[in-house]
């Protein structure tokens, strides 16, 4: 060892000693201090609350996000607005201008005809001295019992009209389409409520065929201020067109999957209740987005127009009857460019004929969500009623997929478009619970029963059991009295 360092050893001896000879006789060892307190967890901002504003009127619009809180990046964000009509206490079923449109090609022969014939006569049972009734029915040609006051006098007679309609000939949709507006403008300016009901077990096949050219007439029915509810039979009509003429319409659209009496029968006597206690007809929502909000897709609704944009987007809704309540879910993208404040997620406006006051009326609310750059809280704070509702309409795109590759035999491809709303299921039970999506799951689990089982089954169990599938989507969808 060198002297230096020895030099150094010894020092270091003599401090240590120092300082432990230094301390008080039985003196505790210094207390180190106490670290500082962690600084208490910044508030997860609140989302700011929907802005709905009302204007006087019959109909109602309130909206949520399924996702109130939006990170970084592209996100898919569902909105989803109810429109709720009001309860009218006390209030008796309006008179109606009603139009009935019954095939009777030669497709309706047996057990069909007999159902649309008694269904037609409970109607005149139904129907009193304060409505009108016309009577349309078609084959190839068109036979129309003009539009009368439903007296007792009048009520033999539309039975016996009525009890003498046999099937024979084409289709020939369009004509009488045209012959049953006829009968209703007649008398139109003197009710409240002027409906046509299509009554249809198979495809046009005489006059105007194409599904653009018969929309086209049934959209100038509705601009006259006339309804149109289109109703189908069996398993040979087209039930995307019948729906389709429904949507354009602002009425509703039934399926009939049986051919009886009673069944046909029900579904006229519930549109003639929608019918009789319409409060709002020509109901349009108009959803207009900001800079980085993107439309994606408008689940089971028709859409009437979207810009180049994806920004500003008109649906059509149906008319609305007493405590009527629809859902409409808007599928959105949204790719901010800010991390932090709030994001504007778009203005929603409805506007519609109020009947009760007899003006137009609007509804408006408008939607926004925070920023956050923590994605653990933007998927934590999702809104579980609208992650909810988005999952059930989400589903109900998958039964539509699926109900057309069965309709073209594909029934492999049928079950994996099934078999896709496991995950969303999934999902959204982490938030609502097993509960809250166990009836989607039934219907599922019956679709896909349906898929395996019909390779087998003949053609016409075949189509109707597609047409059950489109049915249920458009009820998974948010559909209400909107479909039979």
């Amino acid at each position: 060892m060198n002297r230096t360092t020895a030099f150094l050893s010894a020092a270091s001896v003599l401090l240590v000693t120092a300082l432990v000879v230094g301390l008080p006789r039985g003196a505790p060892a210094p207390t180190p201090p106490a670290p500082a307190p962690a600084p208490a967890p910044a508030p997860v901002p609140v989302p700011p609350a929907p802005v709905p504003t009302q204007t006087p009127g019959s109909l109602s619009l309130t909206g949520r996000l399924s996702h109130p809180f939006i990170a970084p990046g592209t996100s898919d964000v569902f909105a989803t607005l109810d429109i709720e009509a009001v309860k009218v206490p006390g209030a008796t079923r309006a008179p109606v201008n009603l139009a009935v449109v019954i095939d009777r090609s030669g497709s309706m022969a047996g057990a069909k005809i007999a159902a649309a014939r008694a269904a037609a006569l409970k109607l005149v049972d139904l129907l009193d001295e304060h409505d009108r009734l016309a009577i349309i029915h078609y084959g190839t040609d068109v036979q129309v019992v003009s539009g009368r006051f439903v007296t007792e006098a009048n009520k033999d007679f539309l039975r016996r009209a009525i009890t003498g309609i046999w099937d024979q000939g084409g289709t020939n949709t369009s004509e009488a389409l045209q012959a049953g507006r006829v009968q209703l403008e007649v008398a139109r300016s003197d009710f409240r409520v002027n409906r046509l009901i299509l009554l249809s077990d198979g495809q046009p096949t005489v006059g105007i065929t194409s599904a653009q050219g018969l929309s086209n007439i049934v959209s100038s029915i509705r601009r006259a201020g006339i309804t149109v509810t289109s109703l189908g039979v069996g398993s040979d009509f087209n039930e995307d067109l019948m729906q389709r003429l429904a949507d354009v319409g602002g009425g509703s659209y039934g399926f009939i999957s049986g051919n009886t009496p009673a069944t046909t029968t029900a579904l006229f006597e519930r549109d003639l209740k929608q019918a009789g206690t319409m409060v709002a007809r020509e109901v349009s929502l108009t959803v207009t987005l900001p800079e980085g909000v993107r439309f994606v897709e408008a689940y089971g609704r028709p859409v009437a127009g979207v810009d180049g944009s994806g920004r500003h987007v008109t649906l059509t809704l149906p008319d609305f009857s007493a405590e009527q309540t629809e859902k409409v879910v808007l599928h959105l993208t949204a790719s901010p460019t800010a991390r932090v404040g709030t994001l504007d997620m778009g203005a929603y406006q409805l506007a519609y004929q109020d009947l009760l006051g007899a003006h137009p009326a609007q509804a408006r609310v408008a939607l926004a969500a925070v920023l956050t750059d923590d994605t653990t809280v933007a998927q934590a704070r999702r809104d579980k009623t609208a992650r909810v509702v988005a999952t059930k309409a989400q589903a109900a795109a998958n039964y539509k997929a699926a109900a057309d590759f069965m309709d073209k035999g594909d029934f492999r491809q049928a079950q994996v478009a099934l078999q896709k709303n496991d995950g969303l299921f999934d999902d959204a039970e982490q938030i609502g619970g097993h509960a809250a999506v166990a009836d989607e799951r039934a219907s599922n689990a019956s679709m896909f029963g349906l898929s395996t089982a019909m390779p087998s089954a003949a053609p016409a169990a075949r189509s109707e059991a597609v047409k059950e599938m489109k049915r249920q989507s458009l009820k998974s969808a948010g559909r209400g009295e909107s479909a039979y």
